[in-house]
């Protein structure tokens, strides 16, 4: 069973849909218990650090996150869901993100002369041994939208980068740890690809 963290966040419906369109019954959940025993977990996210992270809290889910990751259940991070896998974020100095991973999250500075939030198609240069991109071609197109990007400790949790200016992590991995900045849900086939690999990791 695919368990979806419900946390008010924007994007559960396109993740909840990508998923049935795989032939999977996700449940949508803040229930403690169904998270502890689900197969695999997702941690969606569409909106801004420091409330996401006020909402966790209120619904008692940052305990019952890292829980799941110690246990070694598989846990995916999507967009906003990323940012929050990591220490802190420059949006909303002060608030300590999940920490399930060592780095920070940082804003497009304007010196770029880019539009901020980096949205639409990239293309990602993507590690050999990128579990997610079982299949997937390095160059493969993803569909983004974010403002802040990730400055992962180490490089070595890095699976993917993509460049916008600057080349920035664009999804990682470290054991049971997986996640997105870009929305596979939203990423046509190559999204639905990511995901079935997701899907299928034992």
């Amino acid at each position: 069973m695919i368990a979806i963290i419900d946390y008010d966040a924007g994007n559960l419906k396109s993740v909840e849909k990508a998923l049935i369109s795989l032939g999977e019954s996700p449940v949508v959940t803040r229930d403690k218990e169904i998270l502890l025993s689900a197969d695999k977990v997702i941690l969606p996210g569409v909106g801004a650090f420091g409330e996401a992270m006020d909402k966790l809290h209120q619904y008692e889910l940052v305990e019952v996150i890292q829980k799941v990751a110690e246990n070694g259940t598989p846990l995916l991070g999507i967009c906003l869901g990323l940012q929050l896998f990591f220490e802190s974020s420059q949006e909303s100095e002060g608030v300590k993100g999940l920490g399930l991973l060592p780095g920070r999250i940082l804003r497009f500075p304007n010196t770029l002369g880019l539009k901020v939030p980096h949205m639409g198609w990239n293309s990602l240069k993507i590690k050999p041994e990128g579990r997610l991109f079982k299949g997937i071609d390095s160059g493969a197109y993803v569909y983004f939208v974010h403002s802040y990007y990730l400055e992962a400790k180490r490089q070595s949790d890095v699976a993917a980068t993509a460049e916008y200016g600057l080349t920035f992590g664009a999804s990682v991995e470290r054991d049971n740890l997986f996640a997105c900045q870009f929305h596979p849900e939203k990423s046509s086939d190559t999204g639905l690809h990511i995901l079935k690999n997701f899907i299928e990791l034992t």
